[in-house]
């Protein structure tokens, strides 16, 4: 069988159970006595070692088979849990996850597993004793026998039913065995594969029902049956099949055949204290499946084809629109307004497609920062705000590494040392809120500590030590600035450069990858109270509202997001400041910005009239008059590249495709405003 075709299953699938074991992991050692943690992580390991088997990944499967040894002690409460007990599982996960990114690139994912298995093994090795090893071996010698069936049950041909025959003659077991899998499993095929594999390795498969093509071909519900000859024990037979991932229940009765006597009464006894592990484990991900079996799996490059397809469709629209206007026939604008409607209902089913929780992302936090906090000896609760917010899926791959960026900082030059903390009456352990909402067509990503707070001072300091300020200047800035300056080219004030905030970086990268998604970041702090930094992003990079404007010959369109207000100023009312153009706006001075001179657009020999078209746009709390020739109006538009020999324009972002076929630039509102 070719396991290629479900290597990307795999793959998204291994994530998920790390990301879970991961998250219970975390919540056993704040609340170790908690069982139910211990079998939600040994549920997902027992999954992975499974699927890692499956797909031919043995350095992945011995070693979650040894931890998952260790969780099952730990499920039996055989085990007490330790600190140096969780940095072994801890260190476990952490190369499982290496193995999954080798793979995700490409690899085999080998690794060299030996020294955390050797820890694993002498964590399992010096819990048992001698007397509870004899006491389980005899618990398994003394398990009931299954239930016995007739043959012709069955419905076994002559020669089946000779071959069982014979094999019962020679003291072999006989037996009919009933394998049902998950409701929601989807390698259906790969687990009776799975199945088959093992049996035929301590034993004959004589018949299978439905046929083995039927089953290679997933051609079957839920269940198969299988007649089978051993000499294993039954129980060796149940407990190999339901160590194998997605296997809800095995069920193994005693085939009689009709020379034997009848069977002898059977008594009903509770299974074992290590079947009753094996067969829960595959449980949890059955209730799921009745919520969220209508869901379906779809790559996200096909997405992108079918966003790109529609993003044809509203060019094509919005040049039907222009035509039913010019031509004015009353059906033609009927049927195309109706078309419009139906357009903006897909359009916005397919962004609702590629629209994911911020939970993917907020998910790998707690883990680093609990790790962080024990490298930096501080206490430290994370909060998670809001990670139900969704936002499309261009955009959730981008902002992990910003917000990984973020939380080092909060926790290294954020949250004090215990010590200080308690000098300053606050409680020894820290609070870093990571909160995500929405707003408008916009998300909001917030970063708060309860830490010290941005020294200005400091930050002052270093400013002009690097030349960032100008010191003539340096007096009258306000705070708001001051803070503003942590997020320049190379600024940082790191004293000794390490791993944990950036390398001495900065939080200028921070800055530049959040606007490079058409977003802003701000950041607020109270001296001795705190910190919060705010992120905000569109909902999605692809369809944007934008308003369009003239410029000569020219036309732009200035996304909505960033426009406050259109008006229309006399020439009168521009004044100048330090050699700029200005206006009042609503009691504020606003730099004027001239999109001719910026673009350099050939004057076309119009004469300007005595008013003059301003767009007010804003950049967090700067703003700036983007002066145009007239307003267009306006309209939704489709963002696409410029391509691989137009990168980084100054100001532009894009382009898009005007209804009647022109390409207008869109402008970039962050790099006009300073």
């Amino acid at each position: 069988m070719d396991m290629n075709q479900y290597l990307d299953m795999f793959i998204e699938e291994s994530k998920e159970h790390l990301q879970a074991i991961n998250a219970n992991l975390l919540l056993l050692e704040s609340d170790p006595g908690n069982i139910g943690h211990v079998k939600e992580i040994f549920r997902s390991a027992h999954t992975l070692k499974g699927m890692s088997a499956t797909m031919g990944f043995e350095d992945m499967a011995s070693l979650t088979h040894e931890a998952e040894n260790v969780l099952d002690l730990i499920r039996n409460q055989k085990l007490t849990i330790t600190s140096d007990i969780m940095d072994a599982i801890f260190q476990s996960v952490d190369l499982i996850e290496g193995m999954v990114i080798d793979i995700t690139e490409g690899g085999d994912g080998s690794a060299d597993v030996s020294a955390i298995v050797t820890k694993l093994r002498a964590i399992v090795a010096g819990d048992f004793s001698a007397e509870q090893e004899v006491a389980a071996a005899t618990m398994e010698v003394e398990a009931p026998q299954e239930e016995s069936t007739p043959a012709e049950d069955h419905e076994l041909d002559d020669y089946a039913m000779m071959v069982l025959k014979q094999s019962q003659e020679l003291g072999n077991n006989v037996l009919w065995i009933k394998v049902t899998l998950n409701e929601n499993c989807l390698l259906k095929a790969a687990r009776s594969y799975m199945v088959f594999d093992q049996l035929e390795s301590m034993g004959e498969v004589i018949k299978t029902k439905p046929a083995v093509e039927d089953i290679e071909n997933e051609r079957f519900e839920q269940s198969f049956e299988i007649a089978y000859v051993t000499e294993q024990s039954i129980e060796k037979v149940r407990t190999t099949i339901l160590n194998i991932s997605e296997i809800q229940d095995v069920t193994i009765e005693t085939i009689q055949l009709k020379s034997e006597a009848p069977p002898a009464p059977v008594v009903q006894q509770t299974p074992a204290p290590a079947e009753k592990g094996a067969a829960e484990a595959p449980q949890a991900p059955v209730k799921k499946a009745t919520a969220g079996g209508k869901t379906i799996r779809v790559d996200i490059e096909r997405l992108d084809i079918l966003m790109n397809l529609f993003s044809e469709l509203v060019i094509d629209r919005g040049r039907l629109e222009q035509l039913a206007r010019e031509i004015g026939k009353n059906e033609l604008q009927e049927t195309v307004e109706h078309m419009s409607r139906i357009s903006g209902d897909l359009q916005n089913i397919i962004l609702t497609m590629r629209m994911v929780p911020v939970e993917q992302v907020f998910n790998r936090f707690p883990r680093m920062i609990r790790d962080l906090q024990k490298d930096l000896n501080k206490k430290v609760n994370l909060e998670i705000i809001g990670a139900e917010t969704e936002l499309d899926r261009t955009v959730i791959d981008e902002i992990g590494d910003p917000l990984n960026h973020l939380l080092r900082n909060s926790l290294d030059h954020g949250i004090e040392s215990p010590a200080d903390r308690k000098k300053a009456g606050k409680p020894e352990e820290g609070k870093i809120e990571l909160r995500a909402f929405h707003s408008g067509n916009h998300v909001f990503i917030e970063v708060k500590d309860d830490g010290a707070g941005i020294n200005k001072d400091k930050v002052l300091k270093k400013a002009l030590e690097r030349g960032i300020v100008n010191p003539a200047i340096a007096d009258s800035m306000s705070d708001k600035q001051i803070h503003e300056l942590l997020f320049a080219a190379g600024f940082s004030t790191a004293e000794v450069v390490s791993d944990i905030s950036g390398r001495g970086v900065g939080l200028d990268v921070v800055k530049s990858k959040i606007e490079s998604l058409g977003g802003s970041v701000g950041v607020d702090s109270v001296r001795g109270q705190g910190t919060t930094f705010l992120i905000q992003l569109p909902l999605t990079l692809s369809i944007i509202s934008a308003m369009l404007v003239q410029v000569k010959d020219e036309k732009y369109a200035v996304p909505l997001s960033s426009i406050i207000e259109t008006a229309v100023f006399k020439k009168d009312q521009i004044m100048m400041a330090h050699r700029q153009k200005v206006i009042d706006f609503r009691g504020r001075v606003v730099p004027l910005v001239s999109l001719q001179d910026i673009f350099q657009v050939p004057d076309n020999g119009e004469t300007m009239e005595d008013e003059v078209a301003v767009v007010i746009v804003r950049k967090g709390e700067k703003m700036a008059g983007l002066v145009v020739d007239s307003f267009i109006g306006q309209q939704e538009i489709v963002l696409k590249s410029l391509g691989k020999y137009l990168v980084n324009v100054f100001a532009i972002s894009g382009a898009t495709i005007l209804g009647d076929g022109q390409v207008a630039l869109i402008i970039d509102c962050n790099s006009l405003i300073k």
